[in-house]
């Protein structure tokens, strides 16, 4: 479990780089040589589908070592039907904190604050090893696809919860991913810049 005194919170604008800079340091060369989460939470506050109330650092010891944000989306059902959910990510923790319990108690901290505000369910893409622990399942077990994927396919990687009961009873169609997630590689790099050099390595099990 979690050790030592720590508190979640909205983000200040006085904390933008500093997030910025954990983020990059917790997915450098994760899914793919160096990174572009960091760029994509850059762009995304001043989108209008991004959800300030839901933007939350955690701080421990007065150091933030934990970051979420999330963002409106939502199904395109086969009925026609707009459905509105939301999406999160990216979460970043602290390289040095990692595996230690943080990041599922700022997810299961901001999924309680995403009900109160409203939300229904929350779509997202990630590991089901990690994701099911807190209530996610594979979506397409729920008649939900991905826009990007065959639809007859169930895709392991597309994930959703409901956090209302039955909000998606009887639901069937397609989700679609913000398009403030897909980056111009050219002004990712461009941003990336202006942080401290580090090296860009292929590594075994990346995405890309």
């Amino acid at each position: 479990m979690p050790q030592g005194n720590y508190c979640i919170r909205q983000e200040r604008p006085a904390d933008y780089r500093k997030v910025e800079q954990l983020t990059r340091e917790a997915f450098w060369n994760v899914y793919r040589p160096g990174c572009t989460e960091h760029y994509i939470l850059h762009q995304f506050r001043t989108r209008d589908d991004f959800v300030p109330e839901l933007d939350l650092v955690l701080e421990r010891e007065g150091e933030i070592i934990g970051h979420i944000m999330y963002a409106r989306a939502e199904i395109t059902a086969d009925n026609g039907r707009r459905v509105p959910v939301m999406t999160f990510g990216p979460i970043s923790i602290a390289p040095h904190c990692q595996r230690q319990g943080w990041g599922t108690l700022l997810l299961r901290h901001s999924m309680a604050l995403a009900k109160a505000l409203g939300a229904g369910a929350l779509c997202i893409e990630g590991n089901i090893a990690f994701y099911g622990k807190s209530g996610f399942v594979v979506a397409g077990s729920r008649g939900i696809r991905y826009h990007a994927e065959p639809e007859r396919e169930s895709i392991p990687y597309f994930l959703l919860c409901e956090l209302q009961d039955g909000f998606l009873a009887g639901v069937r169609g397609v989700y679609h991913t913000p398009a403030g997630y897909f980056v111009d590689e050219a002004e990712a790099e461009r941003f990336d810049a202006d942080f401290p050099p580090k090296t860009k390595r292929k590594l075994p099990g990346q995405l890309i």
